[in-house]
């Protein structure tokens, strides 16, 4: 009963808010039960999903490390890991370099670094998120336009709507333990960085994936925002559900899972990957960390299938490759139609073309005539245009 009432008094909050609909719907409810251990299974990418390779241009002005930012229906914005403030443009679909745009420094029209890039096409506008909570906006080639100036520690900021961002606040971090005081899931306007629409999860005691000890403490940080398969998930580690987020504001419970992380010792925490017609993929992470070896969160890839209604410990692998090489299906999102963007080293492609661990397509005859000192090859990973029937390897 106890736990009834603070369910009830979590939505009751939601509807004083007036912000968003709670919506509880059974039927399509799935339970993952976290105590468990799951058979394994092993599937093929390229029968999941379209998988694309784009060789970047390689001149002496269009030289990247190749980090992926965004990648939109026309362009390919990628920057540098040394954080050096080049933002380079690419064409999406012949991997040409369009221009190359760098305004770092410390002027009101100038980001300090690069924490996030935004592509947003339907403006044509390019979101830096800068640190000390700044968006500088710029046009496509790179002149200033406005700064948004945000009054939350905002991550995961991601394109929503023609209006609006949607991001998450990060600090329930520092509030383990604590009850909430506010929401954390936002839409942010493309304008003037101000919050449009406050979305509160149900939940009571910020319960987050941090550790202390040795006088600190050290975090895990995965994404609590998954735009997959035309749905908006949003995650929140304090609740034991995930959500389906509409835009008119309706939230629908997607995923519970079981046990609750508040009652499990190390805490077990779930987020939600890519997911088809018929695969959910998720990954949970354990709330451990060893300061004196300085590693722990561990990580476990799980997958609902539909179909067979069941839970899978589950490995996905590039079917490009001759070896298994594995995918994370729960990497960062992109955006709602690029499910993932990974940047392929050129000088490995080119060492493992000569071994002959590469399978006949494209990603084999781009290797091909590649050089050790080329920009990286992107791959992108897609829902795919036609669902086919596909069986488990």
């Amino acid at each position: 009963m106890k736990q009834t009432n603070l369910l009830l008094a979590a939505i009751l909050l939601v509807v004083l808010a007036g912000c968003v609909e709670y919506r509880q719907s059974h039927d399509d409810l799935i339970t993952v039960d976290l105590s468990k251990s799951y058979p394994k299974k092993e599937l093929i990418l390229q029968d999941l999903m379209d998988v694309e390779y784009i060789a970047l241009e390689t001149t002496d002005e269009f030289l990247t490390q190749g980090l992926v930012q965004d990648v939109g229906k026309e362009y390919l914005l990628v920057s540098n890991r040394n954080r050096d403030g080049d933002i380079f443009i690419f064409d999406r679909k012949t991997g040409k370099g369009l221009r190359k745009i760098n305004r770092q420094g410390q002027g009101a029209e100038e980001y300090a670094g690069i924490n996030r890039i935004i592509l947003d096409e339907s403006n044509d506008e390019i979101l830096v998120m800068s640190p000390g909570n700044k968006i500088l906006v710029y046009d496509l080639y790179g002149e200033y336009k406005r700064c948004l100036k945000l009054d939350r520690e905002v991550s995961s900021v991601f394109d929503y709507d023609k209006s609006n961002l949607i991001g998450y606040d990060m600090s329930d971090y520092h509030n383990k333990g604590k009850d909430r005081s506010k929401s954390y899931h936002i839409l942010i306007s493309k304008q003037d960085g101000s919050i449009t629409r406050e979305i509160f999860i149900p939940f009571k005691t910020i319960d987050t994936p941090v550790v202390t000890g040795d006088g600190g403490f050290v975090a895990s940080y995965s994404y609590q925002i998954r735009q997959s398969h035309g749905k908006c998930t949003l995650m929140d580690t304090s609740s034991d559900t995930l959500y389906n987020y509409a835009p008119d504001g309706t939230l629908t419970p997607f995923i519970a899972r079981t046990p609750s992380a508040h009652t499990m010792e190390p805490e077990v925490f779930l987020y939600m990957g890519i997911y088809t017609d018929r695969y959910y993929f998720m990954q949970t992470v354990k709330n451990v960390f060893n300061f004196e070896k300085g590693n722990g969160f561990y990580t476990d890839e799980l997958m609902y299938d539909k179909e067979e209604k069941a839970v899978y410990q589950v490995a996905v692998y590039n079917g490009d490759y001759a070896e298994k090489r594995t995918v994370a299906m729960t990497a960062k999102p992109i955006n709602s139609e690029i499910e993932d963007a990974t940047s392929l080293n050129a000088s490995r492609l080119v060492e493992i073309y000569k071994k002959g661990q590469l399978k006949d397509g494209q990603l084999k005859e781009i290797a091909s005539r590649l050089s050790e000192e080329d920009n990286p090859v992107i791959m992108l990973v897609r829902q795919k245009t036609k669902v086919n029937k596909m069986s488990p390897k």
